[in-house]
């Protein structure tokens, strides 16, 4: 028992790396072995992209796109935010036009339908989760439609949804650190029943700090993006927790694949005090491994030197099955596809 609470301390204190991760190279010393591809996805005439957060691929290869109405913002938008394009990033269709005012994080189920946080509150609508068929039809509304809170059916500043294999809903909530805002995890049935929740502002272990995307593993193991602790926390579904890594920077977006290889991409991180500081670290994107916690690769953030100080590089990413990455950006306004040279 003492060695097993000692190994629990130890994990959480130098981040969860394990052996195989501490043994690794120094940060953003890893190879990159991917391309950047530019002006991938080719818009309606007059559309230009806004600010976004929100990419996925559905069962089609068909990629689906959240912007912000071609700013940073739908208050007062008549533009469509979720738009889908073939494989080859065609324009195919839009919809949505009146029911987001932030859309911040989506997902693609196993029946392709398409989940939506809108993380800003007003008019109506907001701090809720939409969940749409492929055609745009509205099929549910988790939270209430334009009210703000911490109960078991309603959010405030909601991040990120993720539906695990057996349908069960966990929704990330809270997009403010410090007291007075949500920091936690939901977890709804397949019906979007209430049953359980967990987190609370701190840096403990379980505790949250901007609890900002959600990932699944193979073990089915939830991977919640603690992005102001500049960590990954692991935890069962029932909210025990597991692991804490520091290794992969500041999380903004987050993804494991079939294959259990982990994605994390860091839009924040600066060398400066206050707001994102986490000096060791770069921008960009870590391809690792999720059951080792090791960093096998690093993209560095393509918009370095970007007019924005506070946000470049993805903040979400989706990787379709041949490992193609999206990545989606909100500073720079933008959707970049990253491939395997």
């Amino acid at each position: 028992m003492i060695l097993r609470g000692a190994v629990l301390v130890s994990l959480f204190l130098f981040g969860g790396v394990g052996l195989a991760a501490a043994a690794g190279n120094a940060p953003n010393s890893q190879p990159n072995p991917y391309r950047t591809i530019r002006d991938f996805f080719k818009l309606p005439p007059g559309r230009a992209m806004g600010s976004t957060n929100s990419v996925a691929v559905d069962h089609q290869g068909h990629i689906w796109v959240v912007d912000r109405c071609g700013a940073n913002d739908c208050a007062g938008s008549k533009l469509d935010p979720v738009m889908e394009f073939d494989a080859n990033g065609n324009f195919i269709k839009a919809f949505g036009a009146g029911k987001f005012l932030f859309p911040h994080g989506m997902t693609i189920d196993k029946d392709d339908r398409i989940w939506v946080a809108d993380g800003h509150v007003g008019h109506g609508i907001g701090d809720d989760v939409l969940e749409f068929d492929p055609n745009g039809k509205v099929l549910r509304i988790l939270g209430k439609l334009g009210v703000a809170g911490a109960g078991h059916d309603t959010f405030h500043e909601p991040n990120a949804v993720l539906i695990a294999p057996d349908g069960d809903i966990f929704v990330a909530d809270g997009h403010e650190p410090g007291p007075g805002h949500n920091a936690r995890v939901v977890k709804f049935d397949p019906n979007g029943k209430f049953i359980l929740q967990w987190g609370g502002h701190g840096s403990g272990p379980g505790q949250f700090e901007m609890p900002h995307a959600l990932a699944m593993d193979t073990q089915g193991r939830l991977f919640v993006a603690d992005r102001g602790n500049n960590r990954v926390q692991i935890f069962d579904q029932n909210g025990k927790f597991i692991a804490s890594w520091s290794q992969f920077s500041r999380p903004s977006g987050i993804f494991v694949d079939a294959h259990d290889v982990l994605y994390v991409t860091d839009s924040e991180s600066t060398d400066k005090k206050g707001y994102g500081y986490n000096p060791q670290f770069e921008r960009g994107m870590r391809v690792g491994n999720a059951k080792t916690g090791e960093v096998a690769s690093f993209i560095p953030d393509p918009d370095l030197g970007h007019a924005d100080p506070d946000t470049s590089a993805a903040e979400g990413l989706w990787v379709d099955p041949n490992g193609v990455i999206y990545g989606a950006e909100v500073g720079p306004k933008a959707v970049i596809r990253y491939v395997k040279k």
